[in-house]
């Protein structure tokens, strides 16, 4: 009977068999480490695509829904003139039909805002307002619409003429919402790489007035450059 085994036995030392061990953990380490590194670049792509897709989404409504503001009033001023329009630094108030389905409730009362949202950071939101034929207050259609979040800063600026047919210069609020501003520029900064483009819509304009949009749209040289 033999006690111990002799050299030519099969085997592995204790040894060899921590060194394996060893081996294969980093051989883990990293494959865990390429798959966790592929999932956050998956998840930043995504992310990037999503947020790209929410500024454009937010833009295209905006510049549909300014583009067909109506002359419908939203108030009256202590004479009991109409107001159509509404225009603050964070905040404009004013008439237009929705699209779709939402449309056939008629045209709506759209307030737009950049309302605080905590943290230094800001949101774009939209809120829709039924008008009863009958004269009565308009009536609320639903909760707030988020358009956009996670932004810096922004601003609203309108540009237009007056009841003199002046132009009047970009300015933070609308002066006299018995007139529709003839431009509505929405400016904002948002959080990350990516960046909002500055936005500018020309609104519907009167007949009267229509020959002064011209003047207050850039002019287009031969280069496409504005001038």
């Amino acid at each position: 009977m033999r006690l111990r085994p002799t050299p030519s036995e099969g085997g592995f030392t204790l040894l060899e068999v921590l060194a394996a061990l060893v081996l294969l953990a980093l051989l883990l380490v990293g494959v865990y480490s390429g798959i966790r590194t592929a999932i956050h670049s998956v998840r930043s792509g995504t992310a990037a695509i999503e947020r790209i897709d929410q500024i454009r989404s937010a833009q295209q409504f905006l510049r549909r829904e300014l583009a067909q503001s109506m002359a419908q009033p939203i108030s009256r001023t202590d004479r009991g003139e109409s107001i159509y329009f509404e225009g603050k630094p964070r905040e404009m108030r004013y008439v237009a039909p929705l699209p779709g389905y939402l449309g056939k409730l008629g045209p709506q009362l759209q307030q737009l805002r950049l309302v605080a949202d905590g943290d230094d950071s800001w949101r774009l939101e939209l809120s829709l307002a039924v008008l009863p034929p009958d004269g009565k207050p308009p009536q609320p259609l639903g909760k707030p619409q988020v358009l956009l979040d996670h932004i810096h800063d922004g601003s609203f600026s309108y540009r237009g003429v007056d009841g003199q047919g002046a132009i009047v210069p970009w300015s933070s609020s609308w002066p006299d919402g018995r007139l529709l501003p003839q431009l509505v520029r929405i400016k904002l900064r948002v959080r990350g790489t990516l960046d909002w483009p500055t936005l500018e819509v020309p609104l519907r304009v009167n007949g009267a007035n229509g020959n002064l949009l011209q003047g207050l749209l850039p002019l287009r040289g031969s280069d496409g450059e504005g001038r």
